[in-house]
């Protein structure tokens, strides 16, 4: 009677895992043998939580994944680096301190911390680094400040922005790069009439605008161009006639934005400084030597959230910035090179160690903007089958968005790219780790994918 039970509940396990798959391939099959998906490519693969192939669909192809690339930064980062790691930012100052006149230069620093300034974490705002800096300052008995404001932007090396970005991203808000020291995410909002500029969310240091906004149509059609250490943007396109649009754009120089803006710190506070503000990156740029911050002298060290709350905005609201801020950070840290192609290398010699075939992960970028990327659902389901193992996917588990159709799933979107990855438990128990990414669909990706994925609850 027991040989017979075990018999017949494996024999109903197998037939339920059939009907799945069976149902599963009727809906992929039916998606892409539809007139919009006539030139489109799709890959699928769904496990169960042991690992044990459900479905797949070309499960090895590599296709653009847009941000579900983030999931392989993200566990890595945590792994790497640990889930309480935290980035450091440091106020100095060199030369003496005499009857409250400071002698000498004050400098700000950091390890590339990509939350300084953010608007995203309680206690952490930009008038909270403002009253913590003022203070520090003014608890040394400084009143007049000599020298100059330097920031030193030198922890990574110069290139902000990964190769592959496409330039009609780079100066929106999601093309923001990467620097030594960051600011505000280093995003900054103006409010638009039309074509009329309102105001900024902060005044923007040294830039000047060419606007070819045209006052059109229903919705926000416009585009901000911002290159990395220039004084110029352009922004194009169209924008609604007769109400106030907010567009967000990436700041073209965020360590000079820093600056300036402790700069009017220092004055508000009665702080005299009669210097000026300078960069390390500046002072190359006009062929200086870079003015390296004092170890000691140490006036404020200033700590970001941990790696894990990071990582929760990282993958909840898809901060590309994040991204590539931890592949430079990975880099500076396992190879001791902060470049992309560094942080790049070691993310994929990370994934290749876990057992994911590196034909199946031709990575580009760690945040997925980049239309070089190239994964297979196989190998995103293999990184998330191994994140559920370790003791920080309770921090990794938590940053993924609940979608449309209820379904807790990482989701990736670009120009006619789609993809979802994640965990599901269906209704009657069965836990599944999926990813499914379709390119070049000419209709609604989020819409057809989740119907297939529909299949699993």
């Amino acid at each position: 009677m027991k040989r017979t039970f075990v018999f017949l509940t494996l024999s109903t396990q197998i037939i339920f895992a059939q009907n799945i798959a069976q149902k599963l391939d009727d809906a992929t099959k039916n998606l892409m043998n539809s007139s919009l998906a006539v030139s489109s490519n799709l890959s699928f693969y769904v496990a169960d939580e042991s690992g044990n192939l459900v479905y797949e669909f070309q499960g090895n192809k590599g296709l653009s994944t847009a941000s579900t690339q983030k999931i392989f930064t993200a566990a890595a980062a945590l792994e790497t680096l640990g889930k309480n790691y935290t980035y450091k930012t440091t106020s100095s100052y060199s030369g003496m301190i005499s009857n409250g006149n400071l002698n000498g230069n004050l400098f700000i620093t950091s390890n590339g911390d990509p939350t300084l300034g953010s608007w995203r974490y309680e206690g952490y705002k930009p008038e909270n680094f403002k009253q913590k800096l003022i203070e520090a300052v003014k608890k040394l008995g400084i009143t007049k400040i000599s020298g100059d404001l330097v920031i030193d932007d030198s922890y990574f090396d110069h290139q902000t922005i990964p190769g592959g970005w496409p330039w009609d991203d780079l100066g929106n808000y999601y093309g923001a790069g990467v620097w030594g020291v960051n600011w505000r995410e280093n995003q900054f909002d103006i409010n638009i009439n039309g074509n009329d500029f309102k105001s900024f969310s902060y005044p923007l240091e040294n830039v000047k605008w060419l606007n070819d906004l045209k006052a059109a149509g229903s919705s926000d059609q416009s585009l901000i161009f911002t290159a990395p250490y220039s004084d110029v943007a352009l922004i194009n396109g169209s924008l609604p006639a007769g109400k106030v649009t907010t567009v967000s754009g990436s700041v073209p120089n965020p360590p000079l934005q820093l600056g300036v803006e402790v700069q009017k710190w220092l004055k508000d506070s009665g702080i005299d400084f009669s210097g000026k503000v300078v960069t390390n990156a500046q002072l190359e740029i006009e062929g200086k030597k870079p003015l390296e911050a004092p170890k000691n002298n140490i006036i404020l060290t200033y700590d970001s959230p941990t790696l894990d709350k990071i990582v929760y905005w990282f993958l909840r609201k898809s901060v590309n910035l994040y991204g590539e801020n931890l592949i430079k950070t990975l880099g500076k840290e396992k190879k001791g090179n902060p470049s992309f192609k560094s942080g790049i290398a070691y993310l994929k010699e990370f994934w290749k160690a876990k057992g994911i075939n590196s034909n199946m992960i031709n990575f580009a970028d760690g945040s997925g903007l980049s239309p070089q990327n190239y994964v297979s659902a196989k190998a995103e389901v293999q990184a998330l089958l191994y994140a559920k193992k370790h003791p920080w996917f309770d921090s990794y588990y938590d940053g993924f968005p609940t979608q449309d159709n209820g379904m807790k799933m990482k989701s990736g979107t670009m120009r006619d790219t789609k993809s979802f990855a994640g965990y599901h438990t269906s209704k009657d128990g069965k836990k599944y780790v999926y990813s499914i990414i379709i390119n070049n669909y000419q209709g609604s990706g989020s819409t057809e994918l989740q119907k297939i994925l529909n299949v699993l609850k």
